[in-house]
């Protein structure tokens, strides 16, 4: 039977079963092969501390407010926005797709997903790619989606702070745009991953003061943009503290609850620093025109194809499908060496 994951409360995971529906004739019917597991939105839902799980979002004003019945509530069916899939069925109506072509998207942790034939033929795979690629198509784009605004000029110094899957893809497009990157992460695999994967440079945070570092490496100007992703306020207020005068500090990471520490009469005062929130949900305003959700999505993928950006790498474990509780638990307890998590669909039918 074709099953999906079931949040049924904070962590309490479960399967649920569905069957088939008939096809429209436009539609097309995807088997899940790979779903990527993201280790911050996902996480925030499985431990209940999102804040959609907390208050109400009001479209219209653009506030979370105090409800008592939140956006999201239990039981959650949005887990998974990370997948790649192959075409096993085709509506009637649909002339120009075919059972067999590899597709990505967002449709959850669920083995099969019926689709409007719209939204499948602008995220076709390339013919002959290793389909994992699809699963960095929304993480890459909310990484991209960072480094385009951080406005970065070639030969310009960016610091990345925190080296989970966003942070590592944020170092290479930054490096790809002719950065001279430096790398801060406190766990040494991630640092090693980072240089190896093309970061100039990496630090250890706990080892000494970053901001000072930068500052004596670039003769005491500091670096010309700094992108948070850890969604650490330390972190946050390192980055402030590392930029030069009147330079960009990048918000890209999640910050949970109350963010503590941030001394904002200090350097962010005194240098005059540009804080700029990054979130997928939007584009840059100055390049909305040109620039859209699909297109970053599209173009996380592209990149990897052209070998541009090297993503694969960054997947440190694939486990079945039906094994999903378990690595839930092993992800909310902590694993500093683990990047990437994938689901495999390979014998769940």
């Amino acid at each position: 039977m074709p099953a999906a994951l079931l949040l049924r409360g904070p962590r309490t995971l479960d399967f649920e079963t569905f069957d088939h529906p008939p096809l429209g004739p436009e539609e097309v019917r995807i088997r899940t092969l790979f779903s990527g597991v993201s280790a911050g939105t996902e996480l925030s839902q499985y431990r209940g501390s999102n804040p959609f799980m907390a208050k109400r979002w009001d479209e219209a004003s653009r506030l979370f407010r105090a409800a008592d019945a939140p956006s999201w509530d239990y039981p959650v069916r949005n887990l998974g926005y990370e997948e790649a899939g192959e075409i096993v069925e085709v509506g009637r109506g649909v002339a120009d797709l075919r059972p067999g072509q590899r597709v990505y998207g967002t449709w959850g942790h669920r083995t099969h997903h019926v689709a409007p034939r719209e939204a499948v033929i602008g995220r076709l795979l390339p013919e002959g790619a290793d389909p994992r690629i699809g699963i960095f198509s929304h993480i890459g784009a909310v990484a991209l989606n960072g480094v385009h605004d951080a406005e970065i000029r070639i030969g310009d110094v960016v610091v990345v702070f925190g080296l989970g899957v966003p942070g590592q893809i944020a170092a290479q497009a930054a490096q790809a745009s002719g950065a001279h990157v430096i790398a801060v992460d406190p766990v040494a695999s991630r640092r090693e991953t980072a240089l190896r994967l093309g970061a100039a440079e990496a630090l250890d945070p706990a080892a000494g003061s970053v901001a000072e570092i930068v500052k004596e490496k670039t003769g005491g100007r500091g670096a010309d943009v700094a992108i948070e992703v850890s969604g650490v306020p330390a972190a946050l207020a390192e980055a402030i503290r590392t930029v030069a005068y009147s330079a960009r500090v990048v918000a890209l990471g999640f910050f949970q609850g109350e963010a503590r520490g941030l001394f904002l009469g200090e350097e962010f005062h005194h240098n005059r620093v540009q804080l700029v929130c990054s979130q997928i949900s939007g584009v840059a305003p100055g390049a909305s025109y040109r620039w859209s959700k699909p297109r970053l999505w599209q173009t996380a993928v592209r990149l990897q194809h052209e070998g541009r950006l090297d993503l694969l790498p960054l997947i440190t474990e694939e486990v079945p499908f039906r094994q999903a509780p378990a690595l839930f638990e092993r992800l909310d307890r902590g694993d500093p060496d683990t990047l990437q998590t994938v689901l495999t669909f390979g014998g769940d039918e």
